[in-house]
This record gives structure tokens, C-alpha cells and sequence, in this order.
């Protein structure tokens, strides 16, 4: 029994071929060529409106394909069939300007093509073997071509990690220089919307199926989303229209154990590191807060984001808390103090103030609508007590 061929090769023909046969061939390899392409024009909408150039790339790469058929017919089934010999003649480019299907439709119609000219060429038992021949290395040329574009995806899905985990980092560190833009074009960020960033930990390194996976569960959440992994952490930025921060919920099981925090919505990718380091910031404080949720507003931490030095959660407990108490009037903001001074009881803050409790009341609900923040829920009464703290100590 003869061995099996080797990978790239297929076994010899059925009927060896005629010297008269090859030698019609390459005669015949112009007209072949020329009515293939005649037939690409006519059959195939993609083919004519590509541009000039890639249109005489395909003519070479037809060209080719009929001369390797031509080589491989010649030496009995024994040459190489690969497509990637075939697509030599072309720019690794023209991979990225037609598609698989494209490809195989192109190997389709020069496939057509020589079975439609066998007539011409061969005449009697070597026209049946023609057409076998050029059945069989076209499918062969179909698989391989199918593997030419498998590596090209995989090595541009690598390409496309690598270039994704630069653009995080660097939207970490806050170096959006303007190259940013063209990178996360690259990347098909269509920059619609509003940005968030997500950041948590990992239960072990992630390999490349888990972060594959991840890297579908993010994108199926959001128009827009981008995936860093650094060590344990996990870093995403999500972007597009409607509720980000419902978008990160659904995200949230595929963290390891441990907080996960969302940081606070932006305008534009550009700005994500505003984001970023709230989110960061608040990973890193959220152990003071043993019963946060998860996952936890970096807005909701700080408190804690304040005392460890986070000059972000300085600036925001002062403009977004204390200003707008001192704006609204000094009733609002001395009704807060001794409500929290007299262990938020109505009761005792309305003695205290020789006012009604009702009035107390009332005072509280603006308290809460001025601030975004209500003082009779115990965290974010102790977040304005901050506020309050910080307020007097910047005066």
C-alpha cells in the first residue's frame, strides 16, 4: 500500500497526465486567465467595485492559481497545492480587502472557467481526467486557502490583543495622545456615546480561551468595548448609547471573587482616565467598606477614596456635596449637622433647632434632592458627614 501524501500535497492522478495536455495548458493560460477575470466582472458585484489596484491583484493571484494547477496537473498530483503560494503574488493586504467567501467564489468561477475550456483543450478520455484533475485540486486549494485565512485572523486577532492592552494602558496612565483615536479605530471602537470603565480581579491567570471569551461577553454588552489584562486585574471599557452601568452589571460574573468597581461615566474615550482612576482608586479603597456592593460605584467610595489621599474624591465631596448645601441656604446645611450630630433623630434635631419636626423633615427631603445624597440612609448620611468635614476644613 502506498504511503499517504503529505500535508500541502495529494496523491497522484487516477490517469497520468498527457505532455500534449500541459503543454495546451500553458499555452492557454492567458485566454484562461482573461476569461476568468471576464466572468469575475460579470458575475460578481464585490469584484467590480473594488479598487483598480486590488482588482489587478486578484488577475495575478487567478493567474497564479491557474499556473500552479498547471504545475501540479504536470507532475502527476504530486506538487504542492497550497493557497498560500498562490496568494504570494498578491500583498498580505488583500486578505483584509476580500473576504473567505469571497475567495472561495474566486476559486469558484476559475474552477468554471478551465472546466468550461476542457473541450477546447483536451479531447476524448483525457478531457474526463482534465476535469477530475481540476475538481480535485480545486477543492484542495479551497481547504488550504480556508487555513491562509484562519492564520491571517489569528494572527491579526494576536495583533489586535496586543494593540488593545496598549491602548488600556495607556488610558490608565492618561497618556490619550492623538494617535489614541486611529488605535481604537483599529479596533472597531465606533466612539457613539458615553465611556465607563470597569476594574476588578481574576481568579487565576487567564489564558487565551478565557479571555476570548471574555472579550465576546463584553462586546455583546456594549457598542464598544475594550479588554485589559494586567496580572490579576481586569480592566474594560465599555462605550456606546443607553445605561452603561447596566451594560457592566451583566459583566460582573465573569470577575473572580472579590469588589468590582464601576467608575464614573464620561463624555468621550479621551476622558476614560477620569474613569479609570476613580475605579482604580476605589478597588483600592473599597476593603474600608466591608459590606459594599457588587459591583460598587467608585462615587459610592468617597468617603474612602478621600482617605487615602484620592484628590478626585476631594474635588467631587466639595463641588457635587458641600457647594450645593452652601447654595441652597444655611438652613439646609446647619438641619444637616445636627441631625447627624444628634444621631439622626428628628425628634432631638427639632428641639435642637426650636423648629417642628415636620420642618426637619422637609429640610431632609431637599437635603437629599440638592445633593443626590439622603441623610436618613446610614451610608450616605455618613458620605455627607464627609462632605461636611472636608467643606469646613477648605474654608
Amino acid at each position: 500500500m502506498s504511503p499517504p501524501p503529505a500535508p500541502g500535497t495529494t496523491g497522484p492522478l487516477r490517469t497520468p497526465p498527457s505532455l500534449e495536455l500541459v503543454h495546451r495548458l500553458r499555452q492557454g493560460t492567458d485566454l484562461l486567465t482573461g476569461a476568468a477575470l471576464r466572468r469575475l466582472d460579470e458575475d460578481l458585484p464585490w469584484y467590480r467595485g473594488l479598487p483598480a489596484e486590488d482588482r489587478s491583484w486578484i488577475g495575478l493571484v487567478a493567474q497564479a492559481g491557474i499556473k500552479s494547477f498547471i504545475s501540479w496537473y504536470e507532475n502527476n498530483g504530486q506538487g504542492a497545492y497550497n493557497a498560500a503560494e498562490i496568494f504570494r503574488a498578491a500583498p498580505p493586504e488583500l486578505t483584509r480587502s476580500i473576504s473567505l467567501q469571497h475567495t472561495l467564489q474566486l476559486v469558484r468561477i476559475i474552477v468554471e472557467v478551465v472546466e468550461a475550456h476542457t473541450a477546447s483543450l483536451a479531447t476524448g478520455q483525457m478531457e474526463q481526467s482534465l476535469r477530475e484533475a481540476v475538481l480535485l485540486y480545486s477543492r484542495e486549494v479551497a481547504f488550504s486557502a480556508a487555513e491562509v485565512y484562519a492564520r491571517a485572523a489569528e494572527s491579526r486577532g494576536a495583533w489586535d490583543a496586543r494593540l488593545e492592552a496598549l491602548v488600556v494602558d495607556s488610558l490608565l496612565r492618561g497618556d490619550a495622545d492623538d494617535s489614541l483615536r486611529s488605535r481604537v479605530s483599529a479596533l472597531g471602537w465606533a466612539g457613539r456615546g458615553n465611556t465607563v470603565v470597569i476594574v476588578g480581579s481574576v481568579d487565576g491567570p487567564m489564558d487565551d480561551v478565557r479571555a476570548a471569551e471574555f472579550r465576546r461577553s463584553a462586546r455583546r454588552s456594549a457598542s464598544d468595548a475594550l479588554v485589559g489584562i494586567q496580572g490579576d486585574r481586569l480592566v474594560v471599557v465599555l462605550g456606546g448609547e443607553g445605561n452603561l452601568r447596566a451594560q457592566a452589571q451583566t459583566l460582573v460574573p465573569h470577575f473572580g471573587a472579590g469588589p468590582v468597581v464601576i467608575g464614573p461615566q464620561v463624555r468621550e474615550l479621551a476622558d476614560a482616565s477620569r474613569s479609570a482612576r476613580s475605579a482604580l482608586r476605589g478597588l483600592r479603597a473599597v476593603r474600608a467598606w466591608p459590606t459594599a456592593p457588587r459591583p460598587v460605584l467608585a462615587d459610592e467610595l468617597l468617603p474612602e477614596r478621600m482617605l487615602i489621599g484620592d484628590e478626585d474624591a476631594h474635588r467631587t465631596l466639595l463641588s457635587d456635596v458641600y457647594a450645593p448645601l452652601v447654595a441652597a441656604g444655611s438652613s439646609l446645611l446647619e438641619t444637616l449637622s445636627a441631625y447627624l450630630n444628634e444621631g439622626r433623630s428628628v425628634e432631638a434635631t427639632a428641639r435642637g433647632l426650636f423648629v417642628h419636626p415636620n420642618t426637619v423633615r422637609y429640610r431632609l427631603r431637599r437635603i437629599s434632592t440638592v445633593t443626590g445624597w439622603d441623610p436618613t440612609d446610614a451610608r450616605e448620611g455618613f458620605v455627607l458627614q464627609i462632605a461636611i468635614a472636608v467643606g469646613r476644613l477648605a474654608e
